[in-house]
Protein backbone atom coordinates (compact mmCIF):
# COMPACT_ATOMS: atom_id res chain seq x y z
CA UNK A 1 0.00 0.00 0.00
CA UNK A 2 1.80 2.95 -1.22
CA UNK A 3 1.06 6.19 0.32
CA UNK A 4 4.42 8.10 0.36
CA UNK A 5 4.03 11.67 -1.06
CA UNK A 6 -0.26 11.50 -0.42
CA UNK A 7 -1.63 14.72 0.72
CA UNK A 8 -4.02 14.67 3.61
CA UNK A 9 -6.61 17.11 3.62
CA UNK A 10 -9.64 14.93 4.92
CA UNK A 11 -10.13 11.16 5.15
CA UNK A 12 -12.73 11.14 3.18
CA UNK A 13 -10.63 10.99 0.12
CA UNK A 14 -8.69 8.12 1.08
CA UNK A 15 -9.40 4.58 1.05
CA UNK A 16 -10.59 2.85 4.24
CA UNK A 17 -7.84 0.36 3.47
CA UNK A 18 -5.28 3.56 3.72
CA UNK A 19 -6.80 4.56 7.00
CA UNK A 20 -6.64 1.05 8.70
CA UNK A 21 -3.01 1.41 7.65
CA UNK A 22 -2.60 4.34 9.44
CA UNK A 23 -4.60 2.92 12.55
CA UNK A 24 -2.19 -0.13 12.20
CA UNK A 25 0.62 2.24 12.25
CA UNK A 26 -0.51 4.15 15.00
CA UNK A 27 -1.23 1.61 17.46
CA UNK A 28 2.48 -0.59 16.84
CA UNK A 29 4.14 3.17 17.81
CA UNK A 30 2.25 3.29 20.74
CA UNK A 31 3.75 0.30 21.77
CA UNK A 32 6.95 0.18 20.77
CA UNK A 33 7.60 4.56 21.22
CA UNK A 34 10.88 5.13 21.73
CA UNK A 35 12.35 2.17 19.98
CA UNK A 36 14.17 1.52 17.06
CA UNK A 37 13.24 2.14 13.49
CA UNK A 38 10.39 4.60 14.08
CA UNK A 39 12.64 6.75 16.02
CA UNK A 40 14.99 7.49 12.78
CA UNK A 41 12.13 7.31 10.17
CA UNK A 42 12.47 11.01 9.75
CA UNK A 43 16.27 11.38 10.79
CA UNK A 44 17.82 14.37 9.79
CA UNK A 45 14.57 15.64 8.12
CA UNK A 46 12.16 19.10 8.49
CA UNK A 47 8.59 19.24 8.43
CA UNK A 48 7.12 23.02 8.27
CA UNK A 49 3.92 23.63 10.07
CA UNK A 50 2.09 26.40 9.20
CA UNK A 51 -0.19 28.31 11.59
CA UNK A 52 -2.58 30.99 10.76
CA UNK A 53 -4.31 30.16 13.90
CA UNK A 54 -2.48 29.06 17.33
CA UNK A 55 -3.01 25.58 19.12
CA UNK A 56 -1.82 24.27 22.20
CA UNK A 57 -2.23 20.38 20.69
CA UNK A 58 -1.69 20.23 17.43
CA UNK A 59 2.03 22.01 17.75
CA UNK A 60 2.69 20.23 20.71
CA UNK A 61 1.93 16.85 19.12
CA UNK A 62 2.92 17.78 15.50
CA UNK A 63 6.78 18.73 16.82
CA UNK A 64 6.83 15.84 19.58
CA UNK A 65 5.73 13.65 16.73
CA UNK A 66 8.87 14.96 14.60
CA UNK A 67 11.32 14.59 17.18
CA UNK A 68 10.09 11.11 17.80
CA UNK A 69 10.60 10.17 14.41
CA UNK A 70 13.95 11.43 14.12
CA UNK A 71 13.52 14.75 13.08
CA UNK A 72 12.43 18.20 13.03
CA UNK A 73 9.39 20.10 12.93
CA UNK A 74 9.39 23.70 12.26
CA UNK A 75 6.89 26.51 13.40
CA UNK A 76 6.04 28.87 10.82
CA UNK A 77 3.59 31.98 10.89
CA UNK A 78 2.47 34.08 8.31
CA UNK A 79 2.80 37.49 9.87
CA UNK A 80 6.81 36.24 9.86
CA UNK A 81 6.76 35.45 6.36
CA UNK A 82 6.33 37.21 3.24
CA UNK A 83 3.46 35.93 1.74
CA UNK A 84 1.40 37.81 -0.98
CA UNK A 85 -2.39 38.82 0.35
CA UNK A 86 -5.09 40.90 -0.70
CA UNK A 87 -3.62 43.81 1.48
CA UNK A 88 0.10 43.34 0.17
CA UNK A 89 2.42 41.99 -2.50
CA UNK A 90 4.59 39.21 -1.85
CA UNK A 91 5.40 35.59 -2.31
CA UNK A 92 2.63 33.71 -3.55
CA UNK A 93 1.44 29.95 -2.82
CA UNK A 94 3.76 28.81 -6.04
CA UNK A 95 6.57 29.90 -4.93
CA UNK A 96 6.31 29.37 -1.45
CA UNK A 97 5.50 25.75 -1.90
CA UNK A 98 8.34 24.88 -4.63
CA UNK A 99 10.44 26.30 -2.35
CA UNK A 100 9.26 24.45 0.78
CA UNK A 101 9.64 21.66 -1.02
CA UNK A 102 13.39 21.81 -1.57
CA UNK A 103 13.85 21.95 2.30
CA UNK A 104 11.48 19.48 3.97
CA UNK A 105 9.89 16.45 3.41
CA UNK A 106 6.03 18.06 4.66
CA UNK A 107 3.93 20.83 5.07
CA UNK A 108 0.90 20.88 7.49
CA UNK A 109 -1.60 23.97 7.62
CA UNK A 110 -3.82 25.24 10.22
CA UNK A 111 -6.30 27.91 9.23
CA UNK A 112 -9.89 28.41 11.19
CA UNK A 113 -12.53 30.80 11.00
CA UNK A 114 -10.75 33.37 12.55
CA UNK A 115 -8.23 33.90 9.19
CA UNK A 116 -10.34 33.54 6.31
CA UNK A 117 -13.63 35.58 5.33
CA UNK A 118 -15.57 32.91 3.96
CA UNK A 119 -16.10 29.26 4.36
CA UNK A 120 -14.11 27.09 2.00
CA UNK A 121 -11.32 29.63 1.73
CA UNK A 122 -8.72 27.55 3.71
CA UNK A 123 -9.90 24.41 2.51
CA UNK A 124 -8.84 26.38 -1.28
CA UNK A 125 -5.80 26.70 0.67
CA UNK A 126 -4.26 23.73 1.36
CA UNK A 127 -5.52 22.14 -2.18
CA UNK A 128 -3.25 25.46 -3.69
CA UNK A 129 0.05 24.25 -1.70
CA UNK A 130 -1.09 20.78 -2.36
CA UNK A 131 -0.83 21.78 -6.09
CA UNK A 132 2.48 23.08 -6.08
CA UNK A 133 4.27 20.97 -3.72
CA UNK A 134 5.52 17.96 -4.83
CA UNK A 135 6.04 17.35 -0.90
CA UNK A 136 2.75 16.16 1.25
CA UNK A 137 0.34 18.97 2.55
CA UNK A 138 -1.42 17.64 5.82
CA UNK A 139 -4.23 19.18 7.59
CA UNK A 140 -3.62 20.32 10.77
CA UNK A 141 -7.14 21.48 11.52
CA UNK A 142 -8.78 23.80 8.31
CA UNK A 143 -12.24 25.56 8.15
CA UNK A 144 -14.00 22.07 6.61
CA UNK A 145 -11.59 19.11 7.96
CA UNK A 146 -9.33 18.11 11.01
CA UNK A 147 -8.16 14.27 9.50
CA UNK A 148 -5.55 13.93 12.20
CA UNK A 149 -8.20 14.55 15.27
CA UNK A 150 -11.02 12.20 13.45
CA UNK A 151 -8.36 9.63 13.27
CA UNK A 152 -7.31 9.79 16.72
CA UNK A 153 -10.88 9.76 18.05
CA UNK A 154 -11.45 6.43 16.02
CA UNK A 155 -7.88 5.34 17.41
CA UNK A 156 -9.21 6.28 21.42
CA UNK A 157 -12.87 4.64 20.49
CA UNK A 158 -10.70 1.22 19.08
CA UNK A 159 -8.64 1.00 21.98
CA UNK A 160 -11.35 1.27 24.62
CA UNK A 161 -14.42 -0.61 22.66
CA UNK A 162 -12.43 -2.87 20.46
CA UNK A 163 -14.97 -3.20 17.26
CA UNK A 164 -17.07 0.16 17.40
CA UNK A 165 -19.45 -1.26 14.42
CA UNK A 166 -23.36 -1.06 15.93
CA UNK A 167 -22.06 1.20 18.43
CA UNK A 168 -23.99 4.42 19.13
CA UNK A 169 -22.36 8.01 19.12
CA UNK A 170 -24.14 11.22 19.91
CA UNK A 171 -22.78 14.36 18.69
CA UNK A 172 -24.45 17.48 20.41
CA UNK A 173 -24.09 21.22 19.66
CA UNK A 174 -22.56 22.32 23.30
CA UNK A 175 -23.39 26.33 24.50
CA UNK A 176 -19.88 27.82 24.53
CA UNK A 177 -18.88 31.89 24.46
CA UNK A 178 -16.52 30.55 22.21
CA UNK A 179 -17.22 29.94 18.68
CA UNK A 180 -15.57 26.80 16.85
CA UNK A 181 -14.85 26.00 13.53
CA UNK A 182 -16.58 23.24 12.00
CA UNK A 183 -13.69 21.14 11.22
CA UNK A 184 -13.35 18.16 14.13
CA UNK A 185 -17.48 18.24 13.97
CA UNK A 186 -17.28 17.51 10.26
CA UNK A 187 -14.29 15.03 10.08
CA UNK A 188 -16.33 12.72 12.84
CA UNK A 189 -19.51 12.95 10.82
CA UNK A 190 -17.67 11.59 7.95
CA UNK A 191 -15.16 8.85 9.45
CA UNK A 192 -17.14 7.20 11.82
CA UNK A 193 -20.17 6.11 10.21
CA UNK A 194 -17.56 4.74 7.22
CA UNK A 195 -16.43 2.36 10.45
CA UNK A 196 -20.13 1.41 11.01
CA UNK A 197 -20.92 3.72 13.69
CA UNK A 198 -25.04 4.72 14.18
CA UNK A 199 -24.50 8.14 14.26
CA UNK A 200 -26.74 10.97 15.98
CA UNK A 201 -26.65 14.69 15.16
CA UNK A 202 -28.34 17.13 17.66
CA UNK A 203 -28.07 20.92 17.66
CA UNK A 204 -30.54 23.97 18.34
CA UNK A 205 -32.59 25.56 14.73
CA UNK A 206 -29.90 27.53 12.92
CA UNK A 207 -26.83 25.72 14.03
CA UNK A 208 -26.44 22.59 10.65
CA UNK A 209 -23.46 22.15 9.31
CA UNK A 210 -22.52 22.01 5.64
CA UNK A 211 -25.44 20.26 3.85
CA UNK A 212 -22.89 18.40 1.38
CA UNK A 213 -21.07 17.09 4.52
CA UNK A 214 -23.91 15.72 6.16
CA UNK A 215 -24.97 14.34 2.77
CA UNK A 216 -21.95 12.05 2.07
CA UNK A 217 -22.07 11.41 6.19
CA UNK A 218 -25.33 9.35 5.25
CA UNK A 219 -23.84 8.12 2.70
CA UNK A 220 -21.26 6.63 3.85
CA UNK A 221 -23.30 5.33 7.04
CA UNK A 222 -25.63 3.59 4.26
CA UNK A 223 -22.88 2.27 2.78
CA UNK A 224 -21.32 0.57 6.08
CA UNK A 225 -25.04 -0.45 7.01
CA UNK A 226 -25.32 2.18 9.91
CA UNK A 227 -27.51 4.74 11.00
CA UNK A 228 -27.29 8.61 10.20
CA UNK A 229 -29.92 10.86 11.87
CA UNK A 230 -30.19 14.44 12.96
CA UNK A 231 -32.46 15.53 15.78
CA UNK A 232 -33.24 19.11 17.42
CA UNK A 233 -34.13 16.83 21.03
CA UNK A 234 -31.63 16.42 22.86
CA UNK A 235 -32.84 13.84 25.34
CA UNK A 236 -34.25 11.86 22.95
CA UNK A 237 -30.66 11.94 21.32
CA UNK A 238 -28.82 10.82 24.63
CA UNK A 239 -30.87 7.57 25.00
CA UNK A 240 -29.22 4.46 24.23
CA UNK A 241 -25.82 6.52 23.25
CA UNK A 242 -22.37 4.27 23.47
CA UNK A 243 -20.38 7.53 22.66
CA UNK A 244 -21.54 11.13 23.89
CA UNK A 245 -19.75 14.10 22.83
CA UNK A 246 -20.43 17.93 23.51
CA UNK A 247 -18.90 20.73 21.67
CA UNK A 248 -20.08 24.04 20.65
CA UNK A 249 -19.97 25.01 16.77
CA UNK A 250 -20.48 28.03 14.73
CA UNK A 251 -23.63 29.02 12.93
CA UNK A 252 -23.95 28.34 9.02
CA UNK A 253 -24.38 32.41 9.25
CA UNK A 254 -20.91 33.04 11.29
CA UNK A 255 -19.16 34.20 8.25
CA UNK A 256 -21.80 37.12 7.10
CA UNK A 257 -22.87 38.56 10.70
CA UNK A 258 -19.40 38.01 12.10
CA UNK A 259 -18.07 36.35 15.49
CA UNK A 260 -19.74 38.59 18.03
CA UNK A 261 -23.32 38.46 16.88
CA UNK A 262 -22.91 34.42 16.32
CA UNK A 263 -21.83 34.51 19.81
CA UNK A 264 -25.10 36.33 20.66
CA UNK A 265 -27.15 33.63 18.50
CA UNK A 266 -25.55 31.01 20.88
CA UNK A 267 -27.02 32.93 24.20
CA UNK A 268 -30.68 31.79 22.96
CA UNK A 269 -29.36 27.93 24.18
CA UNK A 270 -27.48 28.19 27.05
CA UNK A 271 -29.19 25.07 28.93
CA UNK A 272 -27.55 22.86 25.92
CA UNK A 273 -25.02 21.90 28.40
CA UNK A 274 -24.25 18.28 28.65
CA UNK A 275 -25.39 17.42 32.26
CA UNK A 276 -25.38 14.38 34.71
CA UNK A 277 -29.28 14.50 34.11
CA UNK A 278 -28.96 14.47 30.07
CA UNK A 279 -25.99 11.75 30.63
CA UNK A 280 -27.94 9.28 33.10
CA UNK A 281 -30.11 8.62 29.53
CA UNK A 282 -26.98 7.03 27.97
CA UNK A 283 -25.69 4.00 28.06
CA UNK A 284 -22.38 4.78 30.64
CA UNK A 285 -21.28 5.93 27.54
CA UNK A 286 -17.26 7.38 27.08
CA UNK A 287 -17.59 11.09 26.57
CA UNK A 288 -15.01 12.15 23.46
CA UNK A 289 -13.74 15.86 22.68
CA UNK A 290 -10.94 17.43 20.80
CA UNK A 291 -9.96 20.27 23.57
CA UNK A 292 -10.25 22.82 24.41
CA UNK A 293 -13.84 21.79 27.04
CA UNK A 294 -15.46 25.07 28.19
CA UNK A 295 -16.29 23.34 31.47
CA UNK A 296 -20.35 24.36 32.57
CA UNK A 297 -20.76 25.33 29.74
CA UNK A 298 -20.32 22.76 26.82
CA UNK A 299 -20.28 19.68 29.60
CA UNK A 300 -20.46 19.60 33.34
CA UNK A 301 -16.93 18.42 34.97
CA UNK A 302 -18.72 15.39 36.62
CA UNK A 303 -18.78 14.16 32.87
CA UNK A 304 -15.86 16.10 31.53
CA UNK A 305 -13.47 14.32 34.55
CA UNK A 306 -15.79 10.96 34.98
CA UNK A 307 -14.57 7.36 34.70
CA UNK A 308 -16.01 6.99 31.28
CA UNK A 309 -14.25 10.52 30.19
CA UNK A 310 -11.30 9.19 27.07
CA UNK A 311 -10.20 13.23 26.44
CA UNK A 312 -6.44 12.42 27.62
CA UNK A 313 -6.23 9.37 25.37
CA UNK A 314 -7.59 11.06 22.14
CA UNK A 315 -4.94 14.00 22.79
CA UNK A 316 -2.38 11.50 23.44
CA UNK A 317 -3.48 9.80 20.36
CA UNK A 318 -3.14 12.77 18.27
CA UNK A 319 0.77 12.39 18.59
CA UNK A 320 0.56 8.02 17.51
CA UNK A 321 -1.73 9.10 14.50
CA UNK A 322 0.41 11.92 13.21
CA UNK A 323 3.54 10.08 13.51
CA UNK A 324 2.34 7.14 11.50
CA UNK A 325 0.75 9.86 8.86
CA UNK A 326 4.04 11.34 8.51
CA UNK A 327 6.35 8.02 8.58
CA UNK A 328 3.41 6.53 5.81
CA UNK A 329 3.34 9.89 3.40
CA UNK A 330 6.91 11.14 3.91
CA UNK A 331 9.36 8.46 4.67
CA UNK A 332 9.76 5.74 1.49
CA UNK A 333 9.15 2.43 2.16
CA UNK A 334 7.25 1.84 5.18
Amino acid sequence: MELFGRDLITTEEWEKESLDKVLSVAFEMKKHRFEKPFTEILKDRTFFMFFYNPSVRTRQSFEAAATELGGHAQFLEPKSMRLKSKEKAGETVEDAAKVMERYGVGIGIRILEDSIEEYGEGDALLREYAKYASIPVISMAHDKYHPCQGLADLMSLQEHMGEVKGAKITMMWGYSSMVRSWSSVQEDILLLPRYGMNFTLVFPEGFGLDPEIINQAKSNAESAGAKFEITHDRFEAMRGADVVYSRQWMSPKRYIIGKEEDQKLALQFKDWRLTPDLYRLTNNAYFIHPMPIDRGNEVDDAIASGPRSIIYDIAENRLHVQKAIMALTMAKGL
